[in-house]
């Protein structure tokens, strides 16, 4: 494959995208043009669009920053290195943030950038062979795509700065023991999972979804005053989109029919 094939494939499954990461020979490493064409996506996804999965092709999700780009672009100019960084932390925001719920597929590498791509997706289903590592101690480099604010949400500052020190790498069993991953299931069964998850998903009122992945994360970093406010203004949100009376009686029947067949 050359640089000038597609690196990021959408295909529609229903009301799911599947993208998939297309540089297998480089592991899936994100270079600048990636970064545009995942950017591109998520400023201006489909309308009929209700989740987005999230993998790589080949043996490895993502192997973070492509680092013979960053080599062969440095110049030296610390404000050039600023915006890079910044164009991370946009696309990261805007699948964090967004209006699409995220479910990623881990496996094989899952490092540095790829961890931090990773953190931003809302549901992880990783395979046996993933492993999770920061090595930009050893590269000589930081952590760029926000891998040093969502990371140690989730398992801890102490964590990430022993990884990033030492060069420490997580087997898939202690990556969803520490909740780096939500799932884990047999090889090659990580898109197949991914799918399934998102049709439940994709069932959901839109509403909903907006609400969980854009309030719980920030409502859970507030104050308790403040979380408590924003939580009744969410909730009210929801309830009042127009779709929450007729799933709540959908419920109830559902649960009236259920017993009267019992019976």
């Amino acid at each position: 494959m050359t640089e000038t094939d597609t690196l990021l494939d959408i295909e529609h499954r229903g009301s799911t995208a599947v993208l998939r990461l297309n540089r297998p020979s480089k592991r899936n490493a994100l270079n600048d043009d990636l970064i545009e064409e995942l950017t591109a996506f998520f400023e201006h996804p489909p309308e009929d669009t209700k989740c987005v999965v999230l993998h790589g092709e080949g043996e490895h999700f993502c192997a973070g920053l492509d680092l013979m780009e960053l080599i062969q672009k440095r110049t030296g100019d610390p404000v050039k290195s600023t915006r890079r960084s910044r164009r991370w932390h946009r696309l990261f925001d805007l699948m964090q943030h967004g209006e699409l719920p995220v479910i990623s597929v881990l496996k094989g590498g899952v490092i540095g950038g790829g961890l931090e791509i990773a953190m931003a997706t809302h549901v992880r289903v990783s395979e046996p062979c993933a492993f999770y590592q920061l090595p930009e101690g050893q590269r000589g480099i930081f952590v760029g795509g926000g891998g040093s604010v969502r990371l140690p949400r989730v398992i801890g500052a102490h964590r990430v700065a022993e990884m990033m020190l030492t060069g420490r790498a997580y087997s898939a069993d202690e990556g969803l023991a520490l909740g780096l991953a939500h799932y884990l299931v047999e090889a090659g069964g990580g898109l197949n999972k991914a799918l399934e998850l998102a049709e439940k998903v994709a069932s959901n009122a839109n509403a909903s979804n907006y609400a969980i992945i854009n309030g719980i994360s920030r409502i859970s970093e507030m104050s308790t005053a403040d979380g408590l406010f924003a939580e009744t203004m969410v909730g009210a949100m929801s309830r009042g989109a127009g779709e929450s009376a007729q799933r709540i009686k959908a419920f109830f029947d559902g649960r009236k029919a259920a017993r009267t067949d019992a019976e």
